[in-house]
């Protein structure tokens, strides 16, 4: 079987993260989704409201689960559950640039590859923070996300 991991915090889940998921499930016999957490950065939502709305939103693409990533190394994780690769989305060279370093240390550490997919024009604009910074000054969001999201966006609504 072949498996694959697609990463990220997901504070909150949008469409361009949808639309890389389901492509990886194309190209690959499981996706992985691991929502992660890094304790330095400030979330909008728990680790288990962020589950919670992932799984909602991937529930109808076939070959899909999310699972918490935990503490620890995305390679490790990614050893741990018999994944042979790491799917990214990229939106611009931007992005690249960020993520070729971790690819490269994530190969080196233990061998998982990282394949990288352009983003949909569509959506290439699109990034959790700008949602959240859009929805806070009181933009609609909802092209960008799936209603489970919105319906959080709207619960944390002061």
């Amino acid at each position: 079987m072949r498996r694959a991991v697609c990463p990220g915090s997901f504070d909150p889940l949008h469409h361009g993260h949808l639309e890389v998921i389901a492509r990886a499930a194309k190209l690959f016999d499981e996706v992985i989704v691991a929502v992660s957490t890094n304790y330095s950065k400030t979330y909008r939502f728990t680790e288990d409201e962020r589950l919670e709305m992932t799984r909602e939103a991937v529930a109808d693409i076939e070959g899909v689960r999310v699972e918490p990533m935990g503490d620890g190394l995305l390679a490790d994780f990614c050893r741990e559950q018999g994944a042979e690769a790491i799917v990214k989305g990229i939106r611009n060279a931007q992005d690249f640039n960020y993520e070729v370093p971790m690819a490269l240390m994530n190969r080196h550490l233990t061998g998982v590859e990282t394949v990288f997919l352009p983003a949909e024009s569509a959506m290439s604009h699109v990034s959790s923070t700008m949602i959240k910074e859009v929805f806070d000054l009181g933009g609609d969001v909802a092209a960008f996300v799936p209603g489970a999201v919105l319906a959080g966006l709207e619960r944390t609504r002061s």
